[in-house]
């Protein structure tokens, strides 16, 4: 995604979005009174909710759980390739990462295109037999492997805050933010 890809979200739907982040276990009524106390955005609860639907049905953002960090231990694996088999074998391998359910993350992140993917697990040995049927199913495309243990993961969530950048960028959205000051 580049800069002029990311979606069109008006500055008060990113007030409402940042709303519930920051709020994400209150009502919408209760919602509908913090917005109009911190950002002097008068909406119905009613409204309020039908603005969060439509937002999740347009995918400006995902309801997700998060389990606590401590439930699995977290690994960050790194893949290159083995290029004369790519075109080949990257279509089933990056199927089985996306719908393998310990995939928490999974991204290219360097001019090498390889993929990095942040994976869960309740145990090493788990993780081991994983890694081990990940080779035996997908080893034709890897040329390269990388497996590190994240031991300490001392943060995990989304911040309420990183919506003040967006709200920044238009001059209704630096109203919203100035209203809270």
């Amino acid at each position: 995604m580049t800069d002029d890809d990311s979606l069109d979200v008006s500055p008060r739907d990113i007030a409402i979005l940042k709303a519930r982040v920051d709020y994400p276990t209150v009502s919408t009524r209760e919602l509908s009174r913090i917005l109009e106390i911190e950002y002097g955005i008068s909406l119905s609860h009613n409204r309020v909710n039908e603005i969060l639907r439509a937002m999740a049905d347009e995918e400006v953002f995902r309801e997700i759980v998060l389990p606590n960090r401590e439930l699995f231990r977290h690994y960050l694996f790194r893949i290159a390739f083995n290029f004369p088999e790519f075109d080949e074998h990257w279509r089933d391998c990056y199927e089985a990462l996306v719908e393998d359910p310990h995939v928490l993350m999974f991204f290219t992140a360097d001019s090498n295109y390889h993929w990095h993917v942040v994976i869960q697990f309740r145990s090493d040995d788990r993780m081991e037999r994983w890694v081990h049927e990940f080779f035996k199913t997908h080893g034709d495309l890897i040329g390269e492997f990388h497996n590190t243990m994240l031991h300490s993961v001392h943060k995990f969530r989304t911040e309420a805050a990183i919506f003040d950048d967006i709200l920044a960028e238009t001059e209704e959205g630096r109203r919203y933010l100035e209203h809270g000051e």
